[in-house]
């Protein structure tokens, strides 16, 4: 039996990755979720962040583990290991498949994948279960009492789609307490749960941007001290969608000292240095004499060859070149 890790990586629409075998393969023309052999010494986790980066230089945050599925192919056993995850790059660098689609979950049921695959979709599919009883909860009576910590805590620890995200979110935007909860949930020592509660905490605001405001000098003031990595991320893509006046000039003095070491890091994800782009061209509409720093920051990650972090370059550079 074959370890095998597959992603089920989604984008900011939704949308799920899949890719197509090419002729020469064990399963000529079938699609996939991408991913690869888990080597010796590995962990399913660290292979499924290698495997994606060398097949299609790609970066991804794993949200969920799903139930693995195991298939005899007659020339081999395989245990696939599917991982959902997210991603803010949009176009793979395919170096062992001949195509890539992007497609909405309810399409995936009609796709010709090879057998394991079918196993895995089956399995994400089912999660429309869960959904459907947690809209049903939210419209119904039976509604929990969501500000209780360990019911709260547990219910974002297993959340692994989008919709039981936003159902969460709409019951923050309506009760302070939730959305407090969240906002502390996401400092977490519990990085699972910190990363959770973090990332819902960007549907809230997605829906009601205001509701962050009060927090936003709070929230700069700690992204010096936070080392979880997809908790950083969330507070980023935040502070980037919000108005940067509602921070003080201190706190913006801070945000970009911040946001440029994130910027020349070696060891910040593709997403970290995206939001901080952001953000720092923010702040240059205000502060002018930034620009110069973020051009040439800027201009030094065009070698780094990643596609998020190229076309997220130009398109920062271009808007400069235009003040």
């Amino acid at each position: 039996m074959i370890d095998v890790t597959c992603a089920i990586i989604r984008n900011e629409e939704d949308e799920v990755l899949i890719v197509q075998r090419g002729e020469a393969s064990d399963h000529p023309f079938k699609w996939e979720f991408p991913g690869g052999k888990v080597s010796v010494g590995e962990t399913p986790e660290e292979c499924i962040i290698r495997e994606i980066e060398e097949e299609l230089a790609m970066e991804v945050v794993i949200i969920a583990k799903l139930p693995e599925v195991e298939h005899d192919y007659g020339f081999r056993q395989i245990r696939l290991i599917p991982f959902i995850c997210d991603t803010l790059e949009e176009l793979p660098f395919l170096t062992e498949h001949i195509a890539y689609r992007w497609v909405q979950s309810h399409e995936l049921a009609s796709v010709d994948f090879s057998e394991a695959d079918i196993g895995v979709t089956k399995n994400y599919l089912g999660q429309a279960g869960s959904e459907n009883r947690l809209s049903q909860t939210a419209e119904g009576k039976e509604e929990p009492t969501l500000t209780d910590d360990e019911e709260l805590q547990s219910m974002i620890n297993r959340m692994m789609s989008m919709k039981e995200a936003e159902w969460v979110a709409v019951s923050a935007i309506e009760n302070p307490a939730i959305f407090r909860k969240l906002l502390e949930y996401s400092f977490s020592d519990d990085s699972r749960l910190a990363f959770h509660a973090s990332w819902t905490l960007t549907k809230v605001c997605d829906r009601y941007p205001e509701i962050i405001y009060p927090h936003l000098n709070d929230l700069v003031e700690k992204l010096t001290t936070l080392d979880n990595e997809s908790a950083l991320r969330s507070f980023l893509r935040i502070i980037s969608l919000s108005d940067i006046e509602k921070i003080s000039d201190k706190n913006q003095g801070i945000l970009a000292d911040q946001c440029f070491t994130l910027l020349r890091s070696g060891f910040s994800a593709i997403a970290v240095k995206a939001y901080s782009m952001e953000i720092l061209y923010k702040l240059v509409l205000k502060y002018p004499e930034l620009r110069n720093e973020l051009s040439a920051s800027i201009n030094m990650l065009q070698a780094e060859g990643s596609a998020g972090i190229l076309s997220r370059g130009r398109q920062i550079l271009k808007k400069l070149a235009g003040l």
